[in-house]
C-alpha cells in the first residue's frame, strides 16, 4: 500500500515538473514569438516613418534629380510647359511645328539666360521645375482622351517671381563687363531679378553648346556667377567684422582710430587704405562709411577668433545656400589658431575668405530683414495653361542670425556709408539706400574687384542687392552705378 502511495505521488511529482517544463518551453516561445514581433514593429515603424521622412524631405529632389529617368520619359507624352515672368511675359516655351518637332525657345534671348536655365542642361529654372514643367493638371478623363488620340497633353506653367524691367535694367547697365546682379525682396526671400554676365542666347544651344563647354570654367558663358562665382568679398565683409566687434565689445561706440592712410602690425603686414586715402579720426561707424582698412585690418586683434568663426558660419559660410539651382560654397577658415597676417587680410574680406554673389545678398536681405536670413525662391506658383493654380511657394525663413538691435546698428551704419561715406552714387536720389562698398584685390596687379550691397528703402526695405564688377571692367565706374541704374528701374 505504502509502495503505491510512493508510486503515485513520484508520478504526481514526475507531471509536475513535466508541466514547470513545459510550461518553460511556452514561456520561452512566447518570449520568442513578443521578441520576434517586437522586431517586426519596430521594423515597419522604422519603414513608415523613412517613407513619410522621404516623401516630405527627399522626394522633391530625387523627382528633379536630372538623371530621373522616369521624368525624361515623360517628355514621350507631354510638352513642357512654359516658364513665365511675375507680370505673366514668357520666358520660355515650347514651339511644336506641324510635323510635330518640338523647339525650347526663349522669347529674350541672352536677357534671362542663367536664371532660367537650359532644357537641355537642366540647370537654372530649367533644372529646378522640371517635374512641374512635365507634369499635367491631372485630369484623368483629359489625360485618357490625350493617351486615345495619340496626342501629348500640356505640361504645367511655372510662374517666376523674376521682374523683366529689373532684369533688363541690370543686364543693359552690366554692359560688356563681366560679374553679376541679383535683387531680391528682404522680407520674402522672392527673387526679383539675376543678370551674369558673360552670357549667351539660349536658342543657340542646339549649334554652340559643345562649344561653350570646351571654355575654360572661370571663362565660361555657361557659369552663373551670380550663384556659382567666388570671389573674395572685399570690404563688404566687414559687416561681419563689424558685427563680431560690436559683439565682442561692449564699449564699442566709445572706438576711436587715427588712420594715417595705412596700418602695420609687428609681424605681419602693411595694409593700405584704398587708394592711400588717410581717413584721421575715425570712430567705428565712420570707419564703416569710409571703408577704412586701417580699422578693419587691427580690430580682428580684439576679436573673439572662435567666435568669429562660428558668426560666420551662422551666416553660411562653408554651407550650402540650398537655393534649388546650382551654387557654390562660400569659405571661411579663420579660427584662433591664425597668424598675425591672416586676421589682417581677413577683417577687411581678403585673405583666404570667398563668398558667391547671392551669398552676399543673403548676408545683407538678413540686414535689412532685422536679422533674418530667408531662403531665396525663384517659383512663385505653378499653374495650369488656363490659369488655375495648382500650389503656390511659402516664403520660408532660413536663419536668425543676429538680433534685431545689431541689425538696426549695422543697418544705420549702412546708411552712413550712403550719406557720409563711399555710396556717393545715391547721394541724390529720392529714394534712400543703405549699403556697402567693396574693392577686392585678386591677383599681383592693380585691378580689382568692385562690389556694392545694400537695400531700400532705408526705413522699409522692399528691394535687397548686390552687384559685383569684376576687375578690368569698363564703361562704368563701379558697382553702385549699376546697382542705381537697377533701383531707378525699381523705384522710377
Amino acid at each position: 500500500m505504502k509502495q503505491q502511495v510512493k508510486t503515485r505521488n513520484l508520478k504526481k511529482k514526475k507531471t509536475k515538473e513535466s508541466d514547470i517544463l513545459e510550461n518553460k518551453k511556452k514561456g520561452l516561445r512566447n518570449r520568442e514569438t513578443n521578441v520576434i514581433s517586437f522586431i517586426f514593429v519596430a521594423l515597419f515603424l522604422l519603414m513608415s516613418g523613412y517613407l513619410v521622412y522621404f516623401n516630405v524631405f527627399k522626394a522633391s529632389s530625387i523627382i528633379d534629380n536630372p538623371y530621373n529617368k522616369r521624368i525624361d520619359n515623360l517628355e514621350n507624352k507631354v510638352v513642357r510647359g512654359n516658364i513665365l515672368a511675375a507680370d505673366g511675359q514668357i520666358l520660355a516655351t515650347t514651339q511644336v511645328d506641324e510635323e510635330g518637332n518640338e523647339t525650347r525657345y526663349y522669347p529674350f534671348e541672352n536677357v534671362f539666360c542663367h536664371v532660367v536655365g537650359l532644357n537641355s542642361a537642366k540647370t537654372g529654372i530649367e533644372g529646378l521645375a522640371n517635374f512641374e514643367l512635365l507634369s499635367t493638371s491631372g485630369n484623368i478623363i483629359e489625360e485618357l482622351a490625350d493617351d486615345l488620340s495619340g496626342e501629348k497633353a500640356v505640361g504645367l506653367d511655372v510662374v517666376t517671381t523674376l521682374v523683366p524691367e529689373l532684369q533688363e535694367a541690370a543686364y543693359n547697365a552690366m554692359g560688356n563687363n563681366k560679374g553679376a546682379v541679383i535683387a531680391i525682396e528682404p522680407s520674402t526671400g522672392k527673387v526679383l531679378a539675376m543678370v551674369s554676365k558673360p552670357d549667351y542666347n539660349p536658342n543657340d544651344a542646339a549649334e554652340y553648346y559643345s562649344e561653350w563647354l570646351n571654355y575654360d570654367s572661370s571663362e565660361s558663358v555657361l557659369l552663373n556667377r551670380a550663384t556659382q562665382g567666388l570671389y573674395s568679398p572685399g570690404s563688404t565683409f566687414k559687416i561681419l567684422t563689424a558685427l563680431e566687434y560690436i559683439r565682442d565689445n561692449d564699449d564699442y561706440e566709445s572706438f576711436s582710430y587715427d588712420c594715417t592712410g595705412s596700418a602695420y602690425v609687428a609681424g605681419g603686414t602693411t595694409i593700405p587704405c584704398y587708394d592711400g586715402t588717410v581717413h584721421g579720426h575715425q570712430n567705428l561707424e565712420m570707419a564703416f562709411a569710409n571703408s577704412c582698412n586701417g580699422v578693419f585690418s587691427t580690430i580682428g586683434f580684439k576679436l573673439n577668433l572662435a567666435k568669429f568663426k562660428q558668426t560666420c558660419e551662422d551666416f553660411l559660410f562653408n554651407k550650402n545656400l540650398d537655393i534649388g539651382i546650382e551654387s557654390s560654397v562660400s569659405s571661411f577658415s579663420m579660427d584662433e589658431n591664425a597668424g598675425i597676417s591672416e586676421i589682417q587680410e581677413t577683417g577687411i574680406g581678403q585673405g583666404k575668405t570667398m563668398i558667391s554673389p547671392m551669398h552676399n545678398l543673403m548676408i545683407i536681405s538678413a540686414i535689412a530683414n532685422n536679422g533674418v536670413m530667408m531662403k531665396p525662391y525663384f517659383i512663385d506658383r505653378v499653374q495650369t495653361r488656363e490659369g488655375s493654380t495648382v500650389s503656390q511657394t511659402e516664403p520660408e525663413e532660413r536663419a536668425t542670425v543676429c538680433t534685431p538691435t545689431e541689425a538696426a546698428i549695422i543697418s544705420e551704419y549702412c546708411r552712413t556709408v550712403v550719406t557720409d561715406g563711399t555710396g556717393y552714387a545715391f547721394r541724390y536720389t529720392s529714394y534712400e539706400v543703405a549699403g556697402k562698398t567693396g574693392t577686392a584685390q585678386y591677383d599681383s596687379s592693380d585691378r580689382v574687384h568692385s562690389w556694392f550691397v545694400g537695400f531700400a528703402p532705408y526705413d522699409d526695405p522692399q528691394i535687397a542687392f548686390c552687384v559685383i564688377l569684376e576687375g578690368g571692367y569698363t564703361g562704368v565706374p563701379g558697382a553702385q552705378q549699376i546697382a542705381k541704374s537697377l533701383l531707378d528701374a525699381f523705384f522710377e
